[in-house]
């Protein structure tokens, strides 16, 4: 019988999620998501996902940005 390692969230918080670079890059992100919110192309829990076509989350004009399904957008492979 092999024991599953859990997952130390805190750790990964510390070191990971709360960098400098992480908070500026999930500020920009919730900003798309506000973004085409106020448009109406989004709403709460209709399962669908702002796609950064250049990965690029700092780069919200509206050329950049596309809805996806939460499926398919999570599921993309990350170059950086």
């Amino acid at each position: 019988m092999t024991h599953k390692k859990t997952r130390d969230y805190e750790k990964e918080y510390k070191n990971y999620h709360s960098s400098p670079k992480q908070v500026k890059d999930r500020m920009a992100r919730n900003r798309a998501n506000y973004k085409m919110k106020k448009e109406g192309r989004i709403k709460k829990g209709d399962g669908k996902d702002v796609h950064h076509r250049d990965g690029n989350p700092h780069n919200n004009s509206s050329k950049n940005l596309r809805i996806v399904g939460k499926s398919k957008n999570r599921s993309r492979k990350r170059t950086a």
